[in-house]
Formats: C-alpha cells, structure tokens, sequence
C-alpha cells in the first residue's frame, strides 16, 4: 500500500517514517534526535538598525502539537 492509498500526504508520510525510525535509537540517541525534532518561530522588531527583543510565537513539535 502507498502513501497516497492509505490518504496520506508525503510530509505526513515522512513524518511517520522519521518518527519510527528515531524509536527504533538507543536512548542517549534517541535523547538527541528528539531534541531535533522541534522548531520554533521568533519575531524580533528592528528599530534604526537594531534589532529590539525576540518574542517566541510558537513551538511546534514533530507531532504536530502547538505550545
């Protein structure tokens, strides 16, 4: 069966495949790829020519959840 079969997007397929194969790491492995799973957005204000505080808007894990 293909990703396209079971209703699946590539990313989502993706997603899928990266997260069965980080399970299958020994823990201090797995420790590390799953600090990499994650991402975030910053949004900082540029006043004439430098750049004023960062803000963090989101956190997005691999999951798909929002913090």
């Amino acid at each position: 069966m293909s990703w396209k079969a079971a209703g699946l997007s590539y990313l989502q397929y993706a997603n899928i495949c990266a997260r069965a194969v980080r399970n299958t790491l020994k823990d201090d492995l797995r420790v590390a790829a799953l600090r990499r799973d994650e991402g975030s957005a910053r949004v900082a204000q540029w006043v004439n020519g430098k750049q004023q505080e960062q803000a963090c808007i989101l956190t997005i894990s691999d999951r798909g959840h929002v913090y």
